[in-house]
């Protein structure tokens, strides 16, 4: 198989940044001040920030905006070909409920969406027709607080669906991504459950536990395992309990290196 110059610098810069992984290049602020807009969710205020927003163009929504504003990239304006299904931007989702409502784009941590890219190359070179598909990306803690207190059940219940605003999950860093892969038909590959499910059927750690009881095949746990492989090699590692779900680092490493969504 060739490749177009282009692609192969994609490849390149995405190398550039596994390897500059540690450095913090993405945009910081000593302090942070906020707002809050009429849809109930807290936007960062900070002259370099708003520098950032500047051109955000006036179809994108208040959401989107702040994220721009917080120094998070649109991934598709770095690489168009990855597919974005915002599931909580749906009902499709655990919560039958349109969470996000009209904000549709995936934003990711600068660094974080150049691993993506490279990983969507990677995927590339093995299956030119497939692709990979996001369902979900950077999510504003007041979001996540949203999403919390719609959930009707015990908080020892919700930290089973939902990591607790109060301590945060990667995706309000900006710094994880859930995810799947999808052929030329834009059908996703059969990983033996749908997103957001929550047995041990969707657990990476038992699967070969599950092929044994005959609650996987090898079909789905090899489509599982092209997800793992080009994502590692991009620098992700995965919950032990999603297979959908990869982070870019650790917490303490992006405690140190990003600023959480307000």
């Amino acid at each position: 198989m060739t490749f177009s110059k282009n692609y192969l610098n994609k490849i390149l810069v995405g190398s550039f940044f596994i390897i500059s992984c540690t450095q913090d290049i993405s945009p910081k602020k000593e302090e942070i001040t906020t707002k809050i807009d009429s849809t109930g969710i807290l936007l960062a205020e900070n002259d370099e920030y708003d520098s950032l927003a500047a051109n955000i163009p006036t179809s994108y929504t208040d959401i989107e905006a702040h994220l721009i504003k917080m120094g998070l990239v649109n991934i598709q304006e770095l690489e168009p070909s990855i597919k974005v299904d915002l599931r909580y931007s749906t009902t499709n989702n655990f919560m039958n409920a349109d969470v996000y409502g009209d904000w549709e784009n995936a934003y990711l941590q600068p660094d974080v969406a150049e691993k993506l890219v490279l990983a969507q190359m990677l995927l590339k070179s093995k299956y030119p027709n497939y692709s990979l598909l996001i369902l979900d990306a950077a999510r504003p803690v007041s979001v996540q607080q949203k999403m919390w207190k719609m959930l009707d059940m015990p908080s020892a219940e919700k930290t089973k669906y939902l990591s607790n605003p109060q301590n945060g999950s990667l995706h309000n860093f900006g710094a994880a991504v859930d995810l799947t892969i999808v052929n030329e038909m834009n059908e996703e590959l059969d990983m033996g459950t749908p997103y957001d499910f929550f047995g041990e059927e969707a657990h990476p750690a038992k699967e070969m536990q599950m092929l044994l009881e005959g609650k996987l095949t090898e079909e789905q746990i090899n489509n599982r395992k092209l997800l793992r492989d080009v994502m590692r090699k991009a620098g992700f590692s995965q919950l032990p309990t999603e297979w959908w779900h990869f982070n870019s680092c650790s917490r303490p490493e992006a405690l140190h290196k990003y600023q959480i969504i307000p």
